[in-house]
């Protein structure tokens, strides 16, 4: 494969635009449309009328968590634990999550030097419920964190709802504020998991997906953890050489029905719903190959030739998954889509404005290709806002 790149998809992003705080309403954010090739300026409320007949949207119905945790040494010294993958007693989120006596997560540590061998005890009154939540450091190296408290009729998620502060993107440069709990997060969501929000959805609101049903555009919800591993920064010359972050999907029988029902075109609306499904259909390349690993490698898609259609693909999902009586299955996927990419399963995208030479402002280039350009100094010259909180935009290549 050709070297990419960095440097080709880099672009100019002036600190005034990047949105520090959400607008009052959700749906009055700048919506650009890309059709064809051409830009027009709309208002993100006007999107049903400009979904074509028949699209199947998917939404990723992940739920932010509070996964900033901070805690203080008998010293005074405050120490943040971030947490990042859960470990035990699961690696899949919903167990880790309802969990009444341990966990252990995988994190990012705050003023770590501090932090010795010692455990760091918070009380903690959740409901009128009281507890102490111990932390210990048990693997220094991996910064693994164990975190067991003394109350078996309070979940972990209940703990991290009042312990923890929101996650907020670290290019926001600021503190979180109250607004930010209910803001840095879709309406629609539910599976907690994510340390970071599928920023796509933070425009719609209950009106405009009530105007979809009314317009008959079907909607689906399937579900990827978004990980901090998303804000990390590109630091190689060639971006092939970047180690792609991993992220747990979550995917229903009807997911897997949708897309092999699907009568128009399917657009993710946001990232992580497309790496989720073009994931998924590699996934179902390896059953139809006799491969039931649903663990999908960074550069798996470019090394793989003679692949099924994409009906073929998501058929045999959903023929392994009625042979062996699932209604979900739950897999890992680092892929990385860059230029070079070929989508089998995603026909556009509902997405913000990224980062310059971030994986995500790839993932767009392999979409629009050399347009990226064109798309992205139309919106810098119409004053749109950037990145987590800015404005959006609806991209139809073809």
């Amino acid at each position: 494969m050709e070297k990419i790149d960095l440097k080709d998809y880099i672009y100019d992003l002036p600190e005034d635009r990047i949105a520090k705080f959400p607008l009052n309403e959700r749906d009055q954010s700048k919506l650009l449309y890309y059709e064809y090739g051409n830009i027009q300026h709309k208002v993100f409320n006007t999107i049903p009328s400009l979904l074509p007949a028949n699209t199947t949207l998917v939404f990723n119905n992940t739920k932010v968590i509070p996964a900033r945790i901070f805690l203080k040494k008998e010293t005074g010294a405050s120490i943040e634990i971030f947490l990042l993958n859960p470990i035990l007693p699961s690696s899949i989120m919903s167990i880790v999550m309802e969990e009444r006596r341990s966990v252990t997560w995988k994190c990012m540590i705050g003023n770590f030097k501090k932090w010795k061998n010692t455990s760091l005890v918070r009380p903690l009154d959740i409901n009128g419920r009281s507890l102490l939540l111990i932390a210990e450091l048990v693997d220094r190296e991996n910064k693994s964190v164990k975190f067991s408290w003394d109350n078996p009729e309070i979940s972990f998620a209940e703990i991290v709802e009042m312990a923890g502060k929101v996650p907020l993107p670290p290019y926001l440069n600021r503190e979180a504020v109250k607004e930010d709990k209910p803001r840095y997060q879709t309406v629609y969501s539910e599976k907690e998991g994510a340390v970071a929000a599928p920023t796509a959805g933070l425009h719609f609101t209950n009106r405009v997906l009530d105007e979809l049903v009314e317009r008959g555009i079907t909607k689906d919800f399937l579900t990827l953890h978004v990980s901090a591993g998303t804000f990390q920064p590109i630091k190689e010359e060639n971006v092939l050489d970047h180690p792609m972050h991993s992220e747990q999907i979550v995917a229903t029988r009807s997911n897997i029905q949708a897309v092999v029902e699907a009568k128009g075109k399917i657009i993710p609306v946001g990232t992580t719903s497309m790496r989720s499904l073009e994931s998924l259909y590699w996934f179902g390349t390896r059953l139809i190959q006799g491969n039931e690993d649903f663990s999908i490698n960074k550069l798996e898609p470019y090394d793989t030739k003679n692949t099924p259609p994409r009906i073929d693909a998501f058929q045999s999902i959903l023929d392994w998954m009625i042979k062996n009586d699932l209604n979900q299955i739950i897999g890992n996927t680092e892929i990385f889509i860059f230029p070079e990419y070929q989508f089998r399963v995603c026909d556009g995208l509902i997405t913000n404005f990224h980062q310059p030479g971030s994986t995500l402002m790839l993932l767009v280039a392999a979409l629009v290709g050399k347009d990226w350009k064109k798309i992205y100094d139309s919106a810098l010259s119409n004053d749109y806002r950037f990145l987590s909180y800015g404005d959006s935009s609806l991209l139809l290549p073809s």
